[in-house]
């Protein structure tokens, strides 16, 4: 999979040199390339940005770089990447969204700044507006790279073990169950006896219970979405009788 970035700050994307992401690059697995939206200005000063018509406030970026670098991006690549815009007004993303993203063979990202990007860039290149959040960030690099991480996840071979993957919190709608490791007590919080019993049946059993209590309790909205089997039902109807205990 193939993703690139345009962005008026290239230096901001060294977390995406470490960790998964990084390892990932380095086996070739996951191509990510970072675009500095300077380099496709045609002005000595290589502006990107001008003041809004109608006035007010700030400065809104320039279309002609944009369009510059998307159409350089697309003859480099002699392909039709699938265009992603950070944007508090734009589709939340979830789960499900990075799930659909990690499904295309190119994605390339544009990093807005200051009061935002010229409408016309949205509109003439058909970009996709991306939320990840109700809040407003100083510009689109932050969210590129929530993005990036998110997707990169989900890439086939990416995540040594992909079944941890499956497990993780949205991945089947509901909220992860906790995770213990050794010492099996720490200042004397003890691991829950069922993870040391290896009765895998019940292990299975305590996670799922775990999983529906704490989207129970923390996010309620969760389990209306889920599509609950009858062990789920009943797993919840002894969750309800414990705390009422």
């Amino acid at each position: 999979m193939r993703i690139d970035i345009i962005t008026i700050f290239p230096e901001a994307f060294t977390p995406l040199e470490v960790s998964i992401v990084g390892r990932a690059r380095e086996r070739g697995v996951l191509e990510v390339h970072v675009h500095d939206l300077r380099d496709y200005t045609a002005d000595r000063h290589r502006q990107v940005d001008d003041t809004p018509y109608g006035g007010g406030p700030g400065m809104v970026m320039k279309p002609e770089p944009f369009f510059a670098a998307v159409e350089a991006i697309r003859q480099e690549t002699q392909g039709e990447p699938r265009l992603l815009l950070p944007s508090p007004q734009g589709r939340p993303l979830t789960q499900a969204v990075l799930r659909e993203f990690s499904r295309a063979p190119h994605l390339l990202i544009l990093c807005g700044h200051y009061e935002g990007i010229d409408e016309r860039v949205a509109e003439g290149l058909g970009v996709e507006e991306i939320s990840v959040g109700d809040y407003v960030l100083s510009g689109g690099e932050l969210p590129a790279m929530v993005i990036v991480d998110g997707v990169a996840r989900l890439v086939p071979g990416v995540v040594g073990d992909e079944q941890s993957v499956a497990a993780e919190s949205f991945s089947g709608g509901l909220l992860d169950f906790p995770h213990y490791t050794r010492p099996p007590e720490f200042r004397r919080m003890r691991v829950p006896e069922v993870l040391l019993s290896g009765h895998h049946e019940a292990i299975r059993r305590w996670r799922r219970k775990e999983q529906l209590r704490r989207t129970r309790r923390r996010r309620p909205d969760l389990l209306k979405r889920e599509t609950l089997s009858d062990e789920d039902r009943r797993l919840l109807e002894e969750i309800e009788r414990e705390e009422l205990l």
